[in-house]
């Protein structure tokens, strides 16, 4: 990894309510626009960075708040596409593992970290299990060769003994443990904090970024949006269009035909797990290919995940878990605890809704391909769907690179955004020279000094900062409480967080100068 990685932009990255009503006042007076993007999760901030970084007048457009929807709900983990490789999507695999290489090493390494995955492996059966898992470890550890991403950040995968487990995974049954399989996987610190940094970094290069807008109609070349918080209209002039809506990608382009599937993750406290920093891997019974993850995060908790079924019906803003797909996800992982888990042990649960390319009606949602498409509407509109959050970077540079094909007015410009660091990002050997907090550091980088230094006010629930919510609305673009709480810092996952913490949010913008808007 090179010393030289700083994520530093061009112009100003900070967010505001300030900046946003002044750019929607210049959207109305200027001409026509390069390149309009509808919707504001990873895809669409991640197409807003690569075309402005090209130099393309950029505007991003999203109803909502930055992360609104699917964005927020991943399991954070940055795939190295071992899930691929078993299914003989052998193409898949090594972009999903290029492209964790370009987030831990280029892009984002202060918002990634190695996480280790284990198996427990309990008799009978275990020789046999230990084998078959430990082979698909390999045979990702060889795509981690492949692309170049160093042993000394993800570590080969092998096996480890009964003691070793234990330690590694305290909750972990004893009885009848013969030991484990450890392998390694990236990690986000949170995926709402990758998707605003890529806002972010997207608005250092001149793009608009502008929540509670509202596409209300729109054609290739030109949208009717309405601004949210006044109510007013605007008409604008863009030399294409792109929806980057996910799973609501049929609202704006009938031609689009999707077949969600929603993925479910429970809320735990870390404790309940014996305090586990690692990533407890426990196979789904029944399946050979398919596993619940513990996955260590934030303020204490730990997230229990996931499901992979059908999300049939009119499609929610927020989707939210089954009584079964819980029952699964817990019945699965006390498979292998000492002391299971149960209802009241649940703080909370988060789902998300995959926006899968529609199959044959034959194929279960956890066989559909996560490959991504562009689509073009009889409108003219552009449509990305598929894919997911690990390479997010290389459909956005896809689809850039077909809104650039479609119009011969555009001057042929290669994507930057494989050597482009995110705001805050700093070599990983030296974050620990950042003057701040360690928290403060892998949530914020080489900005943590910044955000320490705003003005002490009252504090959230888990040791949140008044710093760090005051940050969200000055700089990264916080427009309400649910804002800071439910994206900004995730407090507002489990619900005495939220009302432990909603005051001092309300403090926040109060010290920032700013009315927060209802949400």
């Amino acid at each position: 990894m090179t010393t030289r990685i700083v994520g530093r932009t061009p112009g100003s990255s900070a967010l505001s309510a300030g900046r946003r009503s002044r750019e929607l006042d210049a959207l109305a007076d200027r001409g026509e626009i390069d390149v309009l993007v509808i919707g504001g999760g990873i895809t669409g901030a991640g197409i807003a960075l690569d075309a402005a970084s090209r130099g393309l007048r950029t505007v991003l457009v999203e109803r909502h708040d930055l992360a609104h929807g699917t964005s927020r709900f991943s399991s954070k983990l940055v795939h190295g596409g071992l899930r691929y490789l078993a299914s003989g999507q052998i193409g898949i695999a090594h972009e999903s593992a290029t492209e964790r290489h370009i987030l831990l090493t280029r892009t984002a390494p202060h918002l990634t970290r190695a996480l280790a995955q284990v198996v427990p492996l309990h008799d009978p059966g275990h020789l046999a299990r230990g084998a078959y898992i430990g082979m698909g470890y390999e045979l990702g550890d060889g795509l981690r060769r492949a692309v170049g991403t160093p042993g000394s950040l993800l570590r080969p995968p092998g096996p480890i003994g009964r003691d070793a487990t234990l330690a590694l995974a305290p909750a972990v049954r004893a009885e009848g443990l013969r030991g484990g399989v450890r392998g390694w996987d990236g990690q986000l610190i949170d995926d709402a904090r990758l998707v605003v940094a890529v806002a972010r970094t997207a608005a250092g290069y001149g793009a608009s970024v502008l929540t509670r807008v509202e596409a209300v109609s729109v054609t290739g070349r030109e949208a009717t949006l309405r601004d949210l918080v006044t109510g007013e209209t605007l008409h604008v002039h863009a030399r294409a269009v792109v929806s980057a809506t996910g799973v609501w990608a049929g609202d704006l382009d009938r031609d689009v035909r999707l077949r969600p599937s929603r993925g479910t993750h429970l809320v735990v406290s870390t404790a309940r797990l014996g305090g586990s920093d690692v990533s407890l891997t426990v196979p789904v019974p029944g399946s050979s290919s398919r596993f619940v993850f513990t996955l260590p995060a934030q303020h204490g908790r730990t997230y229990i995940g996931l499901t992979d079924v059908p999300a049939d019906g009119p499609i929610p803003d927020v989707a939210h878990a089954t009584e079964a797909e819980i029952d699964m996800l817990l019945g699965t992982v006390n498979t292998v605890l000492e002391e299971p888990l149960v209802r009241a042990d649940v703080l909370s649960t988060f789902a998300g809704l995959r926006p899968l390319l529609a199959g044959g009606d034959d194929h279960d949602t956890s066989d559909l391909s996560r490959r991504h498409a562009i689509i073009e509407s009889s409108s003219g509109v552009l449509s990305i769907v598929g894919g997911k959050l690990t390479t997010y970077r290389r459909m956005a540079e896809d689809a850039v690179d077909a809104v650039i094909r479609r119009d011969p007015g555009f001057a042929s410009r290669p994507s930057r955004t494989r050597s482009i660091p995110l705001v805050g990002a700093w070599p990983r050997h030296r974050l620990g020279e950042i003057a701040a907090a360690p928290r403060l550091v892998r949530r914020f980088g080489a900005e943590a000094p910044y955000a320490a230094a705003l003005p002490k006010g009252p504090a959230a629930a888990c040791g949140v900062t008044a710093q760090e919510l005051q940050w969200g609305v000055a700089v990264e673009g916080a427009l309400s409480v649910a804002d800071l709480l439910d994206r900004r810092t995730r407090l507002g996952l489990v619900e005495t967080d939220r009302e432990q913490s909603t005051d001092a949010a309300t403090a926040a913008f109060a010290r920032a100068g700013v009315e927060p808007i209802e949400a």
